[in-house]
């Protein structure tokens, strides 16, 4: 938990300095971001090559979790279909189209601004946000309570890189392996799934 938080700060600073002004505009418009991602992928690439028991212990775990970005995905879209009931002003493909960002803001809020207007962009990149901090703050409670599979599935799209870590840290880096095909699976659906649901009304 304490890490979490301690990156969840960072991630408050970060969004106070951006709108202060207090770094060089060239630094805030570069490719800054994107760069400490490739480390961090490659520190954990190194974590877990270091350890050749993960890769062998994953050809040991259940078939059944290559299912686990699917079940992802339908869990995601049913619990947003649920919610639309609660929010009449919304549609359910509206609701549907947001919860389909599966934690890549991103991408998915350009698309849904694009689509449907940038109410329903910010929207969905509060939501997408929210889905990764979340992950970020309680996975070690996700895991405590619903198993080492919950911080996976909870991350969407996020697990191959930003949430990554926590989760090889409270899951084992036996589920890196896991974790990141869960995450380019969930990764590759979003811009088909939020166009889809930008596309259709109901």
């Amino acid at each position: 938990m304490k890490g979490s938080l301690i990156i969840v700060s960072f991630f408050i600073v970060g969004i106070i300095l951006g709108m202060t002004d207090l770094l060089p505009i060239d630094i805030q418009n570069s490719q800054w971001s994107f760069y400490t991602l490739c480390a961090l992928m490659f520190s954990v690439g190194i974590s877990v090559g270091n350890n050749p028991e993960s890769i062998n212990r994953f050809h040991t775990l259940n078939p059944g979790l290559l299912l686990l970005p699917v079940m992802t995905i339908l869990g995601t879209l049913t619990g947003c279909l649920v919610v639309s009931f609660l929010l009449p002003e919304r549609s359910m493909s509206e609701c549907m189209a947001v919860g389909s960002g599966f934690g890549y803001y991103s991408l998915s809020s350009i698309f849904i601004t694009e689509y449907k207007g940038a109410e329903l962009g910010i929207l969905a990149l509060i939501s997408n946000i929210g889905r990764e901090v979340i992950t970020l703050l309680f996975a070690p409670l996700m895991v405590r309570w619903f198993g080492n599979l919950a911080p996976i599935s909870a991350g969407g799209a996020t697990t191959m890189d930003t949430t990554l870590p926590i989760i090889t840290r409270c899951c084992g880096k036996e589920y890196a392996i896991v974790s990141i095909f869960h995450g380019f699976i969930v990764d590759f659906s979003v811009p088909f799934l939020v166009t889809l649901f930008c596309s259709v009304n109901f």
